[in-house]
This record gives structure tokens, sequence and C-alpha cells, in this order.
């Protein structure tokens, strides 16, 4: 018994209808219009990369959301028997699983890119992890990095560049939560924790806010961390949180002294930029990635659990392609997250989608005639679909009215012989035979 064709897509993945895509299409050319304010050139990667260069680079727990390429080779039957023989081989390769990466590969790959590269990626990506509300298996990063410099006014400009984004979308209740790499590597180290578990705390660490004190010291535990170090790293931390501990650690001399003080120069580059409002110092911030090296980046809104976006400095990814390091820093920001806040919130306004106008015709009108007017009124900037068909008019009129369109134009041999067109407005029910060369100012009066 052959088995159900299932209608669905893939856990995790998903099917965008006219409505989706057209809300997805606003927000993209948003990003793409700021990010090439900021100077910012796109690049535009393969889906597939080698494993050797995706391995390695996200930590234990990234590596493991990977998602690895099975090649199927079939033989030909065997000459005895007749079955079929399937052999299969896991092959080198697996779809990518952030945009950082694959930047840093072609970063060392053209040696003929500016010193100072600036570049935006907006392209799907793929992680075989659990499905959740706003969190998906396949989903779109907008990242925005720049390499080539230490200089702390990248950091800046990222930041700066995401924040104009999500401004000019409608949002006001964001913080972009900063923290920094050496600030996270000396409290694991003043908590007595050994380097070689540094990485899994702060693995551990990032999850702060989704398990609380308690499931961080559990977690911890299962990794092999004691009970002590666990509840030291986390005394360290809360008193990091209190106000002015930013400040006094800069002011030191002490482990955290270092981190503290580029991040002080951080928000200082940043005070007269769009982001200036709504950068925020968050010791614990994490961002479980390994590759990161110093100041690092969240994106947190009022109202949603989890973050929109987030990303920071990763001087030493690039070297791992090249004889050279090559300083670097990205941010990276979460569509799936953009467009569920929004919905929900209700901040799309009125996007265009669908046919502004539907032209019906009478049955004695032909098709070419209809056609012709059609293209007429396209080119007058309108947005026009022919009903195909021509039965009775009220019958059209009512598919006008299921697909949305706010206009019916009707056209009769009169009107084809007159070079005009019955106009009827489906929201007021006005009807006026006016012009061709009228329709689309009327339209777009009305519309």
């Amino acid at each position: 018994m052959s088995q159900a064709i299932s209608t669905k897509p893939p856990s995790g993945m998903r099917d965008f209808l006219a409505a989706d895509v057209v809300r997805r299409r606003h927000v993209l050319s948003v990003v793409q219009r700021v990010y090439e304010s900021f100077g910012f050139v796109p690049l535009e990667t393969p889906t597939i990369e080698n494993l050797s260069t995706l391995l390695g680079k996200y930590g234990p727990e990234g590596d493991q959301l990977l998602y690895r390429i099975l090649h199927r080779r079939d033989k030909l039957q065997r000459a005895l028997g007749g079955e079929s023989v399937t052999e299969l081989d896991l092959s080198d390769e697996g779809l990518r699983y952030d945009l950082t990466v694959p930047l840093a590969r072609v970063v060392a790959n053209y040696r003929d890119l500016p010193a100072y590269y600036k570049r935006y990626a907006i392209q799907p990506v793929w992680r075989a992890d659990r499905p959740a509300k706003g969190r998906f298996r396949e989903f779109y990063q907008c990242d925005v990095d720049i390499t080539g410099t230490k200089s702390l006014v990248a950091d800046a400009e990222v930041c700066g560049a995401v924040a104009l984004v999500l401004r000019e979308l409608g949002f006001a209740d964001f913080s972009i939560h900063v923290n920094h790499r050496e600030l996270l590597r000396a409290l694991v180290a003043s908590a007595g924790i050994p380097p070689e578990q540094e990485g899994l705390a702060l693995i551990v660490l990032d999850k702060l806010d989704k398990v609380g004190p308690d499931g961080v010291k559990k977690e911890l535990a299962e990794k092999g961390i004691a009970l002590a170090e666990s509840e030291a790293m986390l005394r360290t931390l809360e008193d990091a949180r209190q106000p002015g501990a930013l400040e006094r650690f800069a002011s030191s001399d002490g482990p955290f002294a270092h981190g503290a003080r580029e991040l002080r120069e951080l928000l200082a580059a940043a005070a007269n930029g769009p982001a200036a409002a709504h950068l925020v110092f968050d010791p614990t911030l994490a961002r479980g990635l390994s590759y990161y090296t110093g100041p690092i980046f969240e994106i947190s809104c009022a109202g949603l659990a989890g973050s929109m976006g987030g990303g920071g400095r990763y001087d030493n990814l690039i070297g791992m392609f090249m004889k050279q390091q090559v300083p670097a820093v990205g941010f990276s920001l979460g569509l799936e997250r953009v467009l569920l806040v929004m919905e929900e919130r209700g901040m799309f306004g009125a996007l265009g989608i669908g046919p502004q106008v539907l032209l019906c015709r009478f049955a004695d009108v032909p098709p070419a005639a209809a056609i012709a007017l059609a293209t007429q009124l396209r080119a007058q900037g309108l947005r026009v679909e022919v009903f195909a068909d021509a039965p009775a008019l009220g019958k059209q009129l009512g598919y006008a009215s299921t697909i949305g369109a706010p206009f019916a134009a009707i056209l009769g041999t009169n009107e084809l012989a007159a070079g005009t067109v019955g106009l009827k407005n489906l929201v007021t029910g006005e009807q006026v035979t006016i012009p061709v060369g009228e329709v689309a100012a009327r339209v777009l009066a009305n519309g």
C-alpha cells in the first residue's frame, strides 16, 4: 500500500503566500536601502559549503546543528538477479549555517577585495534546530560586516546600520545589548573554571535568560563544572550588573579592564549615531558562537522572548583560512523574528498586493481587445488582471471582490468603439464611463 503524500512542508520550513511575500519584500527593501546608505556592497555565496569550511567555527553545539549533505549514487542493475544496488556515502559538504563563515572564506579567496571590505548579505541559512515560535530550520539572515580594521568605529557602524533599519521599520522599543568576550573570559577565569571548559561555560551562560540561574548551574554540572565554580561565576556576574560597574572595571587594572575600556570606546564612537539611544551594557550577554573575540551585540525587543539579531567582533576567524589575521566585525538581523513582531503589532501598512483593476469584458468583445486595453493600463502604472473568460458580468465582479481588487474596468463594444471604459469602484459601488487615458489617475486618486 503506497504511503500518503503529505501536502505540508517539512517541520521548521514554510510556504510563503502572496501576503507573506509582499511583507518580506517590504522589510528586505528597507534593509537593503539602509545597508547601502552606509556604504555596504552586496555579496551572495553558495547554499552549499565544504564541511572543512564550516566545521570547527561555531563550537560543539553549532557543529551539531549543521546539515550535512548525503550523496546518493545508484549503480546499474546487477547482471544476475536484477536487483538495484544503491550506495550511500557521506559527502564533505553541508548547508551554510550562517553568512559569516562564508564571508571569511571569500575574503581569504579573493585577494583583490578592498582592504576595508564592507559587505552586506541577505540570504537563507539552515540549522537542524528544534522549531519553535519565531525559530525555523530555514530562515533568512540580513548581515552587515566590515573586515580589515580593528577600529571600534566599525563596530559602531554595524550597530548603527541595524538600528536604523529597525527604526525605519517602525520599531522604537528595542535595545542593542553589548558585552565583551574578554569580560566573559575574565568572568569564567575568576570563578576558577579552567580554560579548556571556557567555551562550554559561555554556551551555557548564553542561556541564562531562558533557563535562569538554577538551570545554568544544573547544565554546568552536567558538563563537569563544579557547583562552587558556577555559583562563583554567577555572583561575579551579579556584581557586574550593578550600576557603574562598567566604569569601575574600566578604571581598574584587573582582568576586566581591557574589555570594559573597549566597550566604553564603542559607546563613545556610537554616541551620535542611530544606535546611540539603544545601546545597553549587559554583562549577562554571552552569545554561544565560539569565533567571537571582542565586543558582542544582541537585539532585545519588548514583549519578544529571544533575540531579533546579534553579532560581534571576530578577529581570528578569517585567519583560519589564510596565513594572516584579518580583523572583522559584523551584525546579523533575523528576518523571521522581525516579521513576527511586526505582524503581531500590526506594523504593516497598506502594501500593494494583487491587481488594482480587474478587466472584465462582455462576450462580444474579442479577447485581443481586452489584452490591448490591459496593456495600455499597465503602461499607466497600474496592476491589471484580465478575467480570462467572459461569463455574466456579475460573476466577474464577484471574482474581483474575492481577490480584493478595488476597481473593475468593464469593456463592452460601445466602450471599445469610443476609446472609453466603464470603471466601477468596488468599495463605494460608484461606476463612471471615462476615457482610457484617465483610468490611472482615477484609480490612484482613490487608492
